[in-house]
């Protein structure tokens, strides 16, 4: 009976060419994957920010944030929505579901925010909308920019005119963006005691720049022949211009802005400092485009960065500060050659085995013929080369070799029983061919349901499973066709055995005479043998249920990152000296690189990037405790660190429980201490924090409604008035260099250091008298929420945590869940955000995975067999021996439960 393997025996020219067409189209496939640390899955948040300069957190939340995200709740893909209300800005979180994708949400949200505009305060800046990746919220690369003569908002405007556009053409990269800079602006500091003296009020200079500070679009003439724009100079460019500009004319004197106010190009108020070490610099973060090849556009930033530097200013220095893919590039390094030790003990392995060196070529030429042969369905799929498809091509190494081992020594069994060498070929092949297809089916089977998985685990490994199973697939192909025609050359026809193969035979002899009388005992005693076996199956709950789950185990990327919490009422210039001192600590550290830092008003990021990992002796887990305890010794602060996630999740924390309840802010505070408390007398715990903090000192300016009325005043009139001297908003923008910047008024820093002299500032009634604000108001001294959270359109707080060294993120979570059910009983209701979110939710998927694992494999040895009941004896005596085996080292506490076993399992 002829088969397909007939044709390629007979015609083994056929065979070579199809092969070397699967190498040829797979290395060009291979040269066109782009590289990355992980595969591509999308994670994205969509994060709407609203400016209301001097609202109050309660008027932001009201009037912002609570219509914004009832509409942008509604659009197609949302995993939650949650929110931040604080003094001046709102910010909404869309995080959508994994692999959703963002440009359409961006497109939706856009179209809500349109439908809710009107609804917004007037006064509040437009809602700006921006995707980030939820899993990554900053950029890949930093690069510092400091100067010994310029100010830090001078060497932004140099950034923007010259660095910026620049990186942005680089190929690969989506946007370029700032840290720690300041926007040049016009500053009008107005003297409220001249204002006053002039019989002036905030608004008559208010409304003086809007109508002497004005863009004029005039047209143009256009006769028969010619045409001609027209220009007029109605806007204002400098600070002298301002300062002439005219406010009023008072007893036939002209009061120019400059007898009311002093008028400087200065800044935007300081929003945030960035350092390097202890220098001030502004960064420049570079964002690469979605499934660019990382490495590539970090080569092409390097090369920029060596063109530039020579063009630089004398003044200015230049430093690549953070480079994410450097860690990727280790790793990466690390299973390449992983990948290159395990071709070689598999070579090494098959020449012992097979005792000839012609015989070895059969299956180490099937090897990389299926490894190369796998990127041409890789790139087909979209794929790329990343630390979990090259896992899987580590792993298939073993598995592709199988079938070409099992097609050479059958064809060999044939040669030394007399047949020549196509004889055998021919008759070897026909035997394996229905073996070696059911083979394959099953051994692709068996990881098929990786990638039906679902949540995190599905997405990053459904790139895994398919790129092993083509590995195997093609090694079945090149195990039929080629293996073969090798074979019918290179099997020798005198069966002569060398020395090695003699003794290697001998051992596997010896072995196979052990293995016959444990079999027989086993036989005799069946009883026996089939209690064990159940009572090892049994075993198989106790050992998962008392095993440490986690979600991925921790890796060393050379980071340490900080957030901490200063006093409620601090300054930036004092949250700056307070995280200097947190620097200094770090930098004491012998492995410490470098260090960085993001400080605003009362809380700010940090960290500490390590020396390579041959500099050190200590890896960053084993720094950490000593970590933490040098910096929380820092007094003013409260200091959070964190080990970087050792997978692509959202979060800032090791933990993040969300607690959701209707209940009075004060009510839910007390539940938040009650499970702080209970976190640290678990001991498992470095930190435990929540995010609901009721100590921010407030003063509210309280308005006699009836005494404004008698003045003559209105309370919208009023409000502009004080909003004018004391809100910092800007009135409109000037022209400085081809760039457009705001103009803000404002009363200076020594006129509202205290609340005192607040009450002396005055303000014209429409009788044109000036009172005193004092006439009409009085100010109440209380505290306030730091911030207002809600999540899911409720009210929540998050408690928040480190865990200790050698707990798991699982056990803290649950630790905190409990504590959370006994505080605040029914009253409230448990989410989870950042990693505890896909913890929770990527547990329940592993027994749904490996129940459908198991009856994918069971119908397709049904069909192999034919026969329902031989799969039965198959997998029952295979399947729960063999997971209990692996599950013993994760009860030993030797590893964990997490995302990796889970697939080995």
């Amino acid at each position: 009976m002829r088969a397909f393997t007939d044709v390629f025996i007979k015609h083994p020219v056929l065979a070579i060419v199809i092969n070397l067409i699967i190498v040829l189209v797979g290395v060009r496939a291979l040269t066109q994957l782009p590289v990355q640390q992980f595969p591509d899955v999308e994670s994205s948040s969509v994060i709407i920010t609203t400016v209301y300069t001097g609202a109050s957190a309660e008027t932001v939340r009201g009037f912002l944030t609570t219509p914004i995200e009832r509409v942008v709740s509604a659009i197609s893909g949302v995993d939650y929505v949650e929110s931040t209300s604080r003094a001046g800005i709102s910010t909404v979180t869309v995080r959508l579901k994994l692999d959703h994708d963002s440009t359409k949400a961006l497109a939706e949200v856009t179209a809500r925010l349109q439908q809710v505009r009107s609804e917004l305060p007037t006064e509040a800046e437009p809602p700006v909308v921006e995707v980030q990746r939820a899993d990554r919220p900053y950029a890949t690369f930093y690069l510092a920019f400091n100067s010994s003569e310029r100010t830090v908002p001078q060497v932004t405007d140099w950034l923007s005119r010259t660095l910026q556009p620049q990186l942005s053409t680089l190929t690969g990269v989506q946007r370029v963006s700032f840290e720690g800079s300041q926007a040049l602006a016009m500053r009008v500091w107005i003297d409220p005691v001249q204002l006053a003296e002039r019989n002036l009020s905030p608004g008559d200079v208010q409304a003086a720049l809007q109508r002497n500070n004005y863009l004029a679009a005039v047209g143009q003439t256009k006769g028969n022949l010619v045409q001609i724009n027209l220009l007029a100079n109605t806007d204002l460019r400098a600070a002298e211009e301002f300062q002439n500009l005219i406010v009023a004319e008072r007893d036939g004197a002209i009061v120019r802005l400059s007898d009311v106010a002093r008028v400087e190009l200065g800044s935007e108020e300081a929003a945030m400092i960035a350092k390097y070490n202890d220098k001030q610099a502004v960064y420049l973060g570079v964002w690469p485009l979605p499934g660019s090849n990382e490495i590539e556009v970090a080569s092409a930033l390097r090369s920029e960065m060596d063109r530039i530097r020579p063009t630089l200013p004398k003044d200015v220095e230049m430093r690549l500060v953070w480079d994410g893919t450097m860690f990727m590039r280790d790793a990466l390094k690390e299973i390449s050659k992983t990948l290159a030790e395990t071709v070689l003990i598999v070579a090494v392995v098959v020449f012992l085995f097979l005792g000839s060196v012609r015989t070895a070529l059969v299956p180490l030429v099937a090897m990389p013929v299926s490894l190369v042969g796998a990127a041409i369905v890789m790139l087909a799929f979209g794929f790329s080369l990343n630390l979990l498809t090259i896992l899987a091509i580590v792993l298939s190494v073993g598995l592709v070799v199988d079938d070409a081992i099992v097609v050479v020594e059958n064809i060999e069994r044939h040669v030394r029983e007399g047949k020549n060498r196509i004889e055998a070929a021919l008759l070897g092949a026909r035997e394996l061919r229905g073996p070696i297809v059911a083979m394959t089916i099953t051994l692709a089977t068996v990881y098929a349901p990786i990638a039906f998985q679902g949540g995190l685990t599905g997405s990053l490994f459904l790139e895994f499973a398919i790129t092993l199973a083509a590995a195997v697939v093609v090694s079945g192909f090149v195990a039929l066709t080629l293996s073969p025609v090798m074979s019918s050359r290179f099997v020798h026809p005198s069966g002569h055995e060398g020395k090695l193969t003699k003794t290697v035979n001998h051992a596997f002899e010896a072995v196979r005479r052990f293995y016959e009388r444990v079999l027989d005992g086993a036989l005799a005693m069946r009883a026996g043998i089939v209690a064990v076996a159940v009572l090892i199956t049994l075993a198989v709950i106790p050992l998962y249920l008392f095993s440490r789950q986690e979600l991925a185990p921790v890796e060393d990327q050379s980071h340490i990152s900080l957030f901490f919490e200063a006093s409620p009422d601090s300054t930036l210039a004092q949250s700056n000296r307070d995280h200097l001192k947190v620097v200094e600590k770090l930098r004491a550290f012998p492995e410490t690189d470098f260090t960085w830092s993001l400080t605003a008003n009362n809380f700010g990021f940090g960290g500490l990037v390590a020396k390579n990992w041959k500099e050190r002796g200590r890896s960053t887990e084993e720094m950490f405790g000593e970590v933490y305890g040098a910096v929380s010794q820092v007094p003013g602060l409260r200091v959070f660190p964190r080990l970087d996630p050792p997978l692509p999740t959202p979060g800032q924390y090791d933990v993040e429980l969300v607690i959701q309840s209707d209940q009075p802010l004060e009510q839910l505070l007390e539940t938040a201490g009650a499970v702080v408390g209970a976190g640290y007398q678990s001991g498992k715990f470095l930190y435990v924090d929540s995010d609901l903090k009721i100590d921010l000192p407030e003063a509210r300016v309280v308005l006699d409604r009836e005494r404004i009325a008698d003045l003559g005043l209105d309370l919208a009139s009023v409000g502009r008035e004080l909003g004018t001297l004391l809100g910092g908003a800007y009135v409109n923008r000037f022209n400085y260099f081809e760039r457009s910047y705001k103009v803000i008024p404002q009363i200076g820093d020594a006129d509202r250091a205290t609340l005192e002299p607040l009450l002396d500032l005055k303000i014209k009634t429409p009788a044109g008298e000036m009172v005193p604000v004092s006439a009409f108001t009085r100010i109440e001294s209380s505290v306030a929420p730091r911030t207002l959270n809600r999540f899911q359109q409720t009210n929540a707080l998050r408690v928040f945590a480190g865990v200790a060294p050698g707990v798991t993120k699982e056990e803290g979570l649950t630790v905190l869940e409990n504590a959370a059910r006994a505080a605040g009983g029914n009253d409230i209701a448990l989410d989870h955000a950042g990693e505890s979110r896909q913890i929770r939710h990527e547990g329940a998927a592993l027994t749904a995975t490996l129940g459908f694992a198991l009856v994918l494999i069971y119908l397709v040895l049904a069909a192999q067999f034919q026969s329902f009941r031989d799969p039965l004896i198959v997998l029952l005596g295979s399947v729960p021996l063999a997971i209990s085996g692996a599950l013993v080292f994760t009860f030993l506490d030797l590893t964990t439960i997490n995302i990796y076993s889970q697939v080995g399992l």
